[in-house]
């Protein structure tokens, strides 16, 4: 294959694998098939017509010669054939246009009568069995001799009263019909051309102003980058089949740019978490190293580093523990157990910290879930820590488990704390986010709390939902379907 060959192939391939390209395909190849449809008909149409006349004609002239024949008696046969030649002769003088001919046999197949030259042109032998003097003569037979086409038809007719017949043969000239058709052929055959590069052409024309609006929307698109995803598709103007497009792509739009917005506060977020335990390490230790000090100075200020390492600890593990959670692969290990009693195992882990704060805790109701107890321990304990970091001295924190008939699991925890103002309640899920520094009354957290249990409670199929007024409380309410198997995909 040379090299043009191959190039008009690969030009083939990338026009047909195409939208436009195949949309214009399909346009051009429907038209085809109309307009072959449509020739095709009328072809038939016309030739049918024309065959369905001429076989008409030779009918009316055989039974017009019938008619001729039974109209004159026995005893005046030489007047008789004298007049059916005289009637033929004037039969074929009077159309101008067509030109027939016709023959007389008797019994034997002796020719009676004929039109002249007629035996040199069209033998008796040409034509096919008659039908008899009663019949209507319906077929014809097509012969063609020196290029020229002729349309057959022969018949008995009874002589006078008698029992007496003749052989009717009528024969007319078609070659003129013959090129009539083919020249409406060629002419169709050019119709059909014209019509399929006209349609490819029209096809390819409307394909590509079609297409247009879908080019604009790839336009919008690429003008989209990291420092710039505000811009929109916008769902007025387009077709309706491209709205449903728009309005997804405007979604995912949106859907990256507040990733990439949680994203950028997120990094931030964590760069000056992280920057707070390192300064302080950093600073211990240069005032450690300022000058020669005593072992309890030493002693003090490695407490101090401890409690730092510490707390970088539990910030890496809970964003370990997040990573983990958001992966497609991550997994838990369900097991059925009591409620209740689960709860008043983390509410024990912190009953001394409850009482150094005079805070009461109290759990009431109790209910059995499919869960993984672990990661159940630590979203309770996430948010038990939470309250009693919040609560005020002298406070109350409360458990409420219950479970209505058909429906999920309730944990609801509640506090006297200060309450979270409304306008922080749709972040308080995300990682690093503190609503209120001056409300707080212990300066250890991570901030990682809440959107740790958010992801327990997702890895379970369940919900989490956050309530608060201020100065009246908040209330944390978790709900686990009735029976988990494996994380939702």
């Amino acid at each position: 294959m040379s090299l043009r060959s191959v190039k008009a192939v690969k030009a083939l391939r990338a026009w047909s694998g195409s939208i436009t390209g195949r949309l214009a395909l399909l346009y051009t190849l429907s038209a085809l098939s109309i307009l072959v449809l449509v020739t095709g008909f009328l072809y038939w149409a016309l030739s049918n017509n024309l065959k369905q006349e001429d076989k008409q004609f030779l009918a009316e002239k055989i039974n017009v010669q019938r008619a001729v024949m039974k109209e004159h008696p026995k005893e005046d046969r030489a007047e008789d054939e004298k007049d059916l030649e005289q009637e033929a002769k004037w039969e074929r003088s009077a159309p101008q246009f067509t030109r027939y001919y016709s023959r007389i046999l008797d019994e034997n197949g002796r020719t009676v009568s004929e039109t002249e030259g007629m035996g040199d042109i069209i033998p008796a032998s040409a034509f096919a069995a008659p039908v008899g003097p009663d019949a209507t003569s319906e077929e014809a037979v097509k012969w063609r001799r020196h290029g020229k086409t002729y349309l057959l038809m022969e018949a008995w007719a009874r002589l006078g009263n008698t029992k007496e017949k003749r052989l009717l043969q009528i024969a007319l000239d078609v070659s003129r019909e013959e090129r009539l058709l083919a020249d409406y052929r060629r002419k169709l055959t050019v119709v059909l051309i014209l019509g399929v590069l006209l349609s490819a052409g029209a096809g390819m024309a409307i394909a590509r102003r079609g297409m247009r609006p879908l080019e604009e929307i790839t336009k919008t698109v690429e003008r989209v980058t990291a420092s710039q995803l505000n811009e929109r598709v916008g769902q007025t103007g387009w077709p309706l089949e491209l709205r449903s497009l728009a309005t997804a792509f405007d979604d995912m739009l949106r859907r990256l740019e507040e990733s990439f917005a949680r994203l950028s506060r997120f990094s931030a977020d964590l760069a000056h978490e992280l920057r707070t335990p390192v300064n302080n390490l950093r600073g211990e230790a240069e005032v450690a190293l300022s000058r020669t000090r005593e072992p309890e100075e030493y002693r003090h200020i490695l407490e101090s580093s401890l409690e730092e390492c510490g707390s970088l600890s539990s910030m890496i593990d809970g964003l370990l523990f997040l990573a983990r959670a958001e992966s497609a692969k991550a997994t838990i290990t369900p097991s059925f157990f009591c409620v209740r009693k689960e709860l008043d195992t983390v509410v024990e882990f912190y009953d001394a910290l409850a009482k150094e704060q005079a805070i009461t805790v109290t759990c009431h109701g109790d209910a059995f879930i499919e869960a993984d107890p672990l990661l159940f321990r630590r979203a309770i304990s996430n948010i038990l820590s939470n309250a009693l970091k919040f609560t005020p001295h002298g406070g109350k924190v409360d458990f409420l488990i219950g479970q209505k008939k058909g429906q999920p699991v309730e944990v609801i925890a509640g506090d006297t704390g200060p309450g979270i103002a409304p306008e922080h309640l749709p972040y308080i899920f995300d990682r690093f986010y503190r609503a209120d520094q001056t409300r707080t009354q212990s300066s250890q957290g991570t901030g990682l709390g809440l959107a740790i249990v958010k992801s327990i409670m997702e890895l379970h199929g369940g919900t989490v939902e956050v309530q608060s007024r201020v100065g009246k409380g908040t209330t944390v309410t978790l709900r686990f379907p009735a029976r988990l198997f494996s994380k939702p995909t």
